[in-house]
């Protein structure tokens, strides 16, 4: 039996010793903290021996194990040492060899996550990547959409904007030089370049709309109103459009469907719409708005007598300047109208479709209720 005293003795010595094993192996690694994981773990598995080494050494000054005891435990300690760092060798190549391949699939084109097995955090880290590597495509195809439209706004935006200019300069240079001079043509040319000013004017509030939309700079102020005033109040502005036009208007909403938005937007939105359909059904024609609830969602529908659009146009109908083979907006603008409302909605974290249905089309806005 060791006395309590000299065991204290031995425990004090051996932690020392393996204390500046430590000291020293942290200090090789911080030095070498920027070489391979497998030189990292040798050097982890020589200071554990040596730790544990440095122990029987001082057992062994203290003359508390004999010669035969001390070869055996020596023996025991650099077999054990032995295999520990060929273990820590074979677990660095495994990790060296885990991390290539991680290295080898970030350098492809494009990322996929190795089919190999990795350790955990290797594949954790695999996962995350192929995750980011997916958002970074979306994101690429979003912008590559983006500045597809921003082309085609442009290019619509400019033919839309020649064409009135061009007749307002005619126009204005036959009043100018007198080349007009009856009463009749005169008042016929000073009706049609305020018509002209308007439709000018109303582009240009689109294209700031529209570019505060997509900047993100669209600041809504939402108050609580029925859906049954908010269509009441765009079909009221449309009402002078679909009288001249020979269209009408049917509406039927239900009563008691609180929602919370910005009143002006919204009824833009919807204003947009109603009049979009109305400039698509023909003469004598019938434009429906109803609303109701679907799966818990304040529902408005818009359906027109536009005999319907191409099966392959419904994806890009709100597409900035769309128009496909027949314009969604013939004379009215610069086709952005459906991209303006599908903005609005969107904003009030909303939704918009479209689809063909009986003589023409159905829009429907999808709006949460408020509680």
């Amino acid at each position: 039996m060791i006395p309590l005293a000299d065991l204290l003795w031995v425990c004090w010595y051996a932690a020392v010793a393996a204390l500046g094993v430590a000291a020293t192996a942290l200090a090789l690694l911080h030095l070498l903290r920027g070489r391979s994981i497998a030189t990292q773990l040798t050097v982890v598995g020589v200071a554990t021996v040596l730790a544990t080494v440095s122990g029987i050494v001082v057992i062994t000054f203290m003359m508390l194990l004999n010669d035969h005891d001390q070869s055996v435990v020596l023996a025991v300690v650099t077999a054990s040492g032995v295999i520990a760092m060929g273990v820590s060798v074979m677990l660095g190549r495994r990790l060296v060899a885990a991390n290539r391949v991680m290295v080898a699939a970030v350098r492809a084109d494009p990322f996929h996550a190795p089919r190999v097995r990795l350790p955990a955090e290797l594949a954790e880290l695999a996962g995350e990547l192929d995750d980011a590597y997916r958002r970074l495509g979306e994101a690429h195809a979003r912008e590559q959409a983006l500045e597809s439209s921003r082309r085609e706004l442009v290019a619509w935006v400019s033919h839309d904007l020649r064409t009135p200019l061009a007749g307002l300069r005619a126009m204005a240079e036959a009043l100018e030089d007198e080349v007009v001079t009856d009463t009749g043509t005169v008042r016929r040319y000073h009706n049609r370049i305020r018509v002209e000013a308007d439709r000018l004017s109303e582009m240009v509030d689109d294209l700031f709309e529209l570019s505060r939309i997509h900047a993100g700079a669209l600041r809504l102020t939402r108050h609580r109103v029925g859906l049954d005033d908010l269509v009441a109040e765009a079909v009221a502005g449309a009402e002078a459009l679909a009288r001249a036009k020979g269209v009408r208007l049917h509406g039927d909403v239900r009563h008691g469907l609180p929602v919370e938005v910005d009143v002006g937007e919204m009824q833009r939105a919807l204003r947009n719409l109603v009049v979009n359909a109305i400039r698509h059904t023909p003469g004598d024609g019938t434009v429906e708005i109803t609303g109701d609830v679907r799966e818990g969602t304040a529902c408005v529908t818009v359906a027109d007598a536009c005999g319907g659009i191409p099966e392959a146009d419904l994806p890009r109908v709100f597409d900035v300047a769309f128009r496909g083979e027949t314009a969604r907006t013939p004379g009215g603008g610069a086709g952005l109208g459906l991209a303006i409302a599908r903005g609005i909605v969107e904003a009030h974290a909303g939704d918009i479709g479209v689809s063909n249905a009986g003589p023409g089309c159905r829009f429907v806005v999808r709006l949460p209720l408020t509680t």
